[in-house]
């Protein structure tokens, strides 16, 4: 079994929220408002390091120094960007070494709570992360195609026909196989008939 890159990202975000919103509460007594410095940020957090422009990266860095007197969030940012580093790695004894160092820094008594979880988690998940650096697998487009077809079923309110069904993802999904559409009785023939013509 292999780990998928975007779901472990996915999981670093969410406990980089989680620290953020525990912080929050902690300094201020209430869930994030507009002028709040971490609620104003909380986009910038979850974005890649690369892809921020230097004004985000400004406004992140003077925001942090606002409302994170004891820097768990930049703690929590860290752990987030060091683990996306870990998929640059295309040698998998690299890697391994790297997820045992992450596993190692997250998992220390001083880091955020969130952080430690994550931690574990990742221990608990090692090899099935490390299975990704010798297949390089990853199940985003099966994810994308079913996706898409259960919009088509929520967009269709539902479908009887499964012909119909399997025609209609076929053509959203940019693959028609036109072969298909020759079974599909039109619904002028269906009516005329109906009506004796």
């Amino acid at each position: 079994m292999v780990a998928d890159p975007f779901h472990l990202i996915k999981l670093a975000n969410t406990r980089l929220d989680e620290v953020r919103r525990r912080v929050q509460q902690n300094i201020l007594g209430h869930r994030g408002r507009g002028g709040d410095p971490l609620y104003r940020i909380r986009r910038l957090l979850t974005m890649a390091k690369e892809r921020l422009t230097e004004g985000a990266n400004a406004k992140l860095t003077h925001l942090l120094e606002l409302g994170d007197p004891d820097n768990e969030v930049a703690t929590a940012w860290r752990a987030k960007e060091s683990l996306r580093e870990l998929y640059t790695y295309r040698d998998p004894k690299l890697a391994s070494d790297h997820l045992d160092a992450l596993i190692s820094d997250f998992t220390d008594n001083q880091r955020p709570p969130e952080v430690q979880l994550l931690g574990r988690t990742l221990k608990s998940w090692h090899d099935e992360i490390l299975a990704w650096h010798t297949s390089f697998v990853t199940n985003g487009p099966t994810e994308s195609m079913n996706n898409l077809i259960k919009r088509i079923k929520r967009i269709a309110f539902g479908m009887t026909n499964f012909a119909n069904f399997r025609i209609r993802a076929l053509l959203a999904a940019g693959k028609p196989d036109w072969s298909l559409l020759a079974t599909v009785t039109p619904v002028t023939t269906q009516i005329s008939s109906a009506l004796g013509s």
